[in-house]
């Protein structure tokens, strides 16, 4: 026996020799130790199996009661990634109920500490180990994350080339923390009561790094028209304050339709390069990105160009892309929320849940992740459960939820449909209750009970 486990383990030491280290499929691994947090975030990494020599970096970040697992499982970037080799940071939050801070005073300032400086630290960490292009790091993110972004913009211009952010609020729009309430109509700021001029809103901006003119990052911003949580009148304060931020007049340069629903203003300088670009998103929700989006939000970073099939072993820089935007997004499913029809329950199917709520007075956010135990692949998801008090689901993300009486269905979005064996798929919303807001007793995935967990 000893003398057939060395002869392995030989056999094994030359096929290092021969073919280097053995090949693993990309997966999402936590880091820690990253560099200076004092916004006490989690960092999750994704590093595709064809990643460019000298990779763009993409900082994704999700909404209120979410995390960066449940971003990279739940948003179309990751796919994205493998397609076109980029790295992808999902951090999580850690303040009230997982929301990234954009409401107090540090966070509305160059190195001012809290979030921010967590987050960059993460960026560096990643550009450092991964021989990241510094020409070519950009930021995303959903609602909090959405914020967040426009605080990375404003706060780190010479960091960042260009920014997407979905269902976000102007730079420094929280006066304090207290507006922070996610909550519908509660928030002077997320329901658009904040009143500024252009100039106003612009100079909040120049305040985070005063002194600063080098080059800004270039702005692309998202917003459903019927968002009942941050209000669509934000969208037009966010547009107001980036386009001051340039210099540009607040009329569009050219508007179009790139997709059924999707409203484009974009916003040139006096080259033709496009600056701010909005989208309004006629009859959306609380629930952007929807499918295609991600890939929309890419192109515009002029990432969309697939790697050489095989990794290099000896880095060399990119060239930088050209500042130009790229041409409308290629055509892809409309973003209508359309649930999927609900499928069989699948005999045999094994599932966990992890459901996290964030509760306060008569209202509350969740997050609910469901996990595939299976050795089966599920191909579109629909999960049920049963309140036991009267709680009211109002709006939902990364999922399709209705309700009747106390029984609420959330099936999945296009994008998000299947889930591979021992892998996830996450989604949240946001509800009313009165009394005690108890936790669902049991959940099902497509007709069969899951383990809580």
């Amino acid at each position: 026996m000893r003398r057939l486990t060395a002869v392995l383990a030989g056999l094994y030491a030359a096929s290092v020799l021969l073919i280097g280290q053995p090949a693993a499929a990309a997966t999402l691994t936590e880091v820690t130790n990253f560099g200076s947090n004092p916004g006490n975030l989690r960092m999750h990494l994704y590093v595709p199996d064809t990643v460019q020599p000298s990779p763009a970096i993409v900082l994704a970040m999700h909404g209120c009661g979410g995390s960066g697992p449940g971003f990279f499982s739940g948003s179309e970037f990751r796919t994205l990634a493998d397609q076109y080799g980029f790295v992808v940071i999902y951090p999580s939050a850690s303040k009230k109920g997982n929301c990234f801070d954009s409401w107090s005073a540090a966070s509305q300032v160059r190195n001012g500490g809290s979030d921010p400086v967590s987050l960059l630290s993460m960026v560096t960490y990643a550009r450092q180990r991964h021989n990241g292009d510094a020409n070519r790091i950009y930021v995303t993110g959903s609602s909090a994350g959405g914020m967040e972004t426009n605080i990375m913009l404003g706060n780190y211009p010479d960091v960042f080339k260009a920014g997407a952010a979905f269902m976000g609020v102007p730079f420094a729009c929280f006066p304090n923390e207290a507006d922070y309430i996610p909550s519908p109509g509660a928030s002077n700021c997320a329901s658009g009561r904040i009143s500024k001029t252009p100039q106003q809103w612009g100079d909040l901006v120049r305040a985070a790094y005063p002194g600063y003119s080098g080059p800004r990052p270039r702005v692309q911003l998202w917003h459903g028209t019927n968002d009942n949580l941050v209000y669509y009148a934000t969208h037009q304060q966010a547009i107001d304050q980036w386009t001051n931020v340039f210099g540009l007049s607040q009329t569009p340069t050219s508007t179009d339709t790139p997709q059924p629903n999707w409203n484009r203003r974009r916003y040139a300088d006096s080259t033709g390069t496009v600056r701010v670009e909005a989208y309004s998103i006629q009859g959306a929700g609380h629930s952007l990105p929807s499918s295609g989006m991600a890939a929309a939000a890419i192109q515009f970073f002029g990432l969309n160009s697939t790697p050489s099939p095989s990794p290099s072993p000896s880095p060399s820089p990119s060239p930088s892309p050209s500042p130009s935007p790229s041409p409308s997004p290629s055509p892809s499913p409309s973003p209508s929320p359309s649930p999927s029809p609900s499928p069989s329950p699948s005999p045999g199917t094994g599932c966990r849940v992890v459901y996290v709520p964030n509760t306060w007075n008569n209202g509350f956010t969740a997050d609910v992740t469901v996990t595939n135990t299976s050795t089966t692949p599920v191909s579109g998801w629909t999960v049920t459960w049963t309140w036991a008090g009267d709680q009211r689901v109002t709006s939902a993300w990364n999922a399709a939820v209705t309700q009747s009486g106390n029984q609420v269905t959330a099936r999945n979005m296009p994008y998000n449909g299947s889930i591979a064996p021992q892998a996830n798929a996450s989604f949240g919303f946001q509800g009313t209750y009165s009394g005690v807001n108890n936790a669902p007793a049991a959940f099902a995935l497509n007709g069969v009970a899951c383990v809580r967990g």
